[in-house]
């Protein structure tokens, strides 16, 4: 029955587009088409002999869907008909993941929301700048509701012209968008095995890798039977899926999309070989991978503590308890308190974080040290806590904060505290954090929670273990020095500030942000001396402060970026790119691939302790590693989606390819020389 419904529709779907010239269907002049369509080119100024993105940005209306490049039981998929300049070139569409819909025991691979194929147009090499190249297409294309087919057509077209091939930020970042939701190539082959009339597909999936809302979408049409129910299990490094046979599932390779969370699928070639059945039973793996997800993020944040920008924090609220005016329910409050300050502040980010990314940024953790008004916001605010804990003022309290008494304090101490930790990676935590972006939005937010739970533990044991806190030194007079002391690990954090401030936005950059803070400075030192005399900080301090980060923002986001050394001058390194990565894996070469960021601490402690020694350089020199560096810096959204399709939310990452290995070997975030040396022997 099912097989005679396919055969109706897909008649009568080829006689209406047979016939679509001449239909009464709102693809007819003059009526609106249900499947609307435009042709957007990512730069309208190509350069001679460039490569060119174009997207067919495609909007269904409400309550209509599109079909995919196989789109099942029924339906057809839209046809394509290029007019092109001499010389110009197009490839094959390549289509985001796609969406299932079951109808009368008929699957269709379809979408209902805004959608966007990308094809890929080569220009001539030799074009004079200001050539005219008219694009032209045809679509022919089916659109559906559950009750209704209507085939309709367009005509769309693009004039480009030869120039420089430079891309707007806006159309970048919209490009970017639809390109996350096309699936990554699968570097190693999977393989599939016809029996007794089930189908297995055994695709290489790393077994820490996060799996969610798994579903494989077969290219290769006749291999799988559509409506049939898929069991997705996963057997270590290997997740094998299962399925009905179709009527031609021995034949030849495989092609297919394996979705690995919503919206998110790796491309799929597979050829015959033998699947081992999975065991019964096996989770699909989410709510582990949460767990493990989960854990590693609380390490993580742990870890955080003793990070110079942190410590300085956690110390006074330690000190705070050893001073002993709390009784027990009033330091468990305040404990819950400062916790509940950090996991919202660690959610929060990690809310903004996905929302950034499901709009196509590639973004990580820390992403926002990759734009300068961030980092003259926290260079603002270090230097005010180093000024503080130096006992030049006296942080005053806003009267809501006062209300709430201790627990308002400290939970605004633990809000501060997770937001200065924020440029920090520790170990355990990209893989944490990576896992996460790849996890459905509740569990992700999870993930990030457990970072903040992690981060406040110190103080959580504090409040709700007296044995401990009875171990604190006794009050004394020690304490204001300890707290001068406490200054310095936030003076060199401001250091470190500068200095990224200074390698984004050159000399220039970093003296006006030297200026703004000095100005700060003076502006807390006079409310200083007012708080000395008995008085309060002052409005009109408060105003000033205010009107310096503003000021500061608007010098940091009118600085100009300077360029940038393509690699550092250490060994036989080079600036990393896929196409350079996929040259020298041709030859067979051993490659060693990191990428980093100047506002990450722990890269630049791998890099002087690990990767920049005498010992790696000659260990690589001898066994002709070839060693390539991806700058994250500012954010290149080419190496944020390399960074992502790895796993990882952030920096640092580090990566190593054996030669006719089909996959990496992911490092861990923290290196010796020993590790690296090793490599390749």
């Amino acid at each position: 029955m099912r097989a005679f419904g396919y055969l109706i529709v897909t008649i009568l779907a080829a006689l209406f587009a047979a016939g679509g010239a001449h239909a009464q269907s709102p693809a007819a002049p003059g009526k609106a088409r249900h499947l609307a369509m435009r042709l957007v080119a990512e730069t309208v100024t190509p350069a001679a002999g460039q490569a060119v993105t174009l997207a067919l940005d495609t909007r269904p209306e409400p309550g209509w869907h599109g079909y995919w490049q196989n789109p099942g039981d029924a339906g057809f998929p839209a046809t394509l008909t290029w007019v092109l300049p001499r010389g110009v070139t197009v490839g094959e569409p390549v289509y985001p993941v796609p969406g299932t819909l079951l109808m009368a025991g008929l699957m269709n691979y379809v979408f209902e929301a805004p959608y966007a194929p990308l094809v890929t147009l080569q220009m001539p090499a030799g074009l004079a700048a200001g050539t005219s190249l008219p694009v032209r297409l045809h679509a022919q294309y089916l659109v559906c509701t559950k009750t209704l087919c209507v085939p309709e057509e367009a005509d769309l077209s693009l004039d480009l012209t030869i120039g420089d091939g430079a891309v707007a930020p806006a159309d970048r970042a919209r490009f970017d968008a639809w390109r996350k939701a096309i699936p990554k190539p699968l570097d190693a082959k999977a393989q599939f095995q016809a029996e007794g009339g089930k189908l297995r597909i055994g695709v290489p999936y790393p077994a820490d890798a996060p799996l969610a809302d798994a579903y494989f979408f077969p290219i290769t049409t006749g291999r799988i039977d559509y409506a049939a129910p898929q069991r997705v299990t996963r057997d270590g490094d290997l997740v094998v899926i299962e399925a009905k046979a179709g009527t031609e599932a021995g034949q030849g390779s495989l092609g297919g999309v394996l979705r690995i969370a919503p919206g998110q699928g790796l491309m799929v070639t597979a050829v015959a070989g033998t699947v081992a059945a999975a065991p019964a039973g096996v989770p699909d793996g989410v709510w582990i991978a949460t767990l493990i997800a989960f854990a590693g993020a609380m390490l993580g944040g742990l870890i955080l503590n003793i990070m110079p920008c942190v410590f300085p924090i956690l110390s006074l609220k330690a000190l705070s308890l050893a001073r002993g005016h709390l009784d027990e329910r009033s330091a468990r409050h305040e404990a819950l308190a400062y916790a509940a300050g950090v996991i919202a502040v660690c959610v929060a980010l990690g809310g903004a974080i996905l929302a950034l990314r499901a709009g196509g940024t590639a973004v990580g953790w820390a992403f926002q040290l990759q734009d300068p008004r961030a980092i003259i916001v926290l260079l603002l605010l270090t230097v005010a806590l180093a000024l503080n804990l130096s006992g030049l003022f006296e942080i005053p309290t806003p009267g809501f904060v006062n209300n709430a008494g201790g627990t308002g304090g400290a939970f605004a101490t633990g809000a501060l505290a997770a937001f200065i930790a924020t440029p920090c990676t520790g170990p355990f935590m990209g893989a944490a954090l990576g896992a996460a972006l790849i996890l459905p939005w509740p569990a992700a937010l999870a993930v990030f929670a457990g970072l903040g739970l992690g981060l406040a533990l110190p103080f959580l044991a504090l409040g709700f273990v007296p044995a401990l806190r009875r171990r604190l030194p006794r009050p004394g007079a020690w304490m204001e020095n300890f707290r001068r002391f406490l200054s310095i690990p936030m003076w060199l954090t401001a250091i470190a500030l500068v200095w990224v401030l200074g390698r984004q936005t050159g000399v220039d950059g970093m003296t006006q942000g030297l200026l703004v803070a000095l100005t700060a400075a003076i502006v807390l030192w006079v409310a200083g001396r007012r708080q000395a005399r008995g008085l309060a900080f002052g409005t009109v301090a408060s105003a000033a402060l205010v009107a310096i980060v503003a000021g500061g923002i608007w010098l940091a986001a009118t600085a100009t970026r300077p360029a940038r050394a393509s690699a550092p001058a250490v060994g036989a390194v080079e600036p990393f790119s896929e196409t350079r990565l996929a040259a020298l894996r041709s030859e067979g070469r051993p490659v060693f691939a990191y990428f980093t960021a100047d506002w990450c601490l722990t890269c630049k402690v791998n890099e002087k302790v690990a990767i920049e020694t005498e010992a790696t350089t000659s260990a690589f020199a001898a066994h002709k590693v070839a060693v390539l560096v991806g700058d994250w810096t500012g954010g290149d959204p080419v190496l944020g989606r390399f960074i992502e399709a790895h796993n990882r939310a952030g920096v640092p990452l580090y990566l190593y390819y054996a030669p006719g290995a089909a996959a990496p070997q992911v490092l861990p975030q923290v290196l010796t020389p020993g590790m690296l040396a090793a490599l390749g022997s």
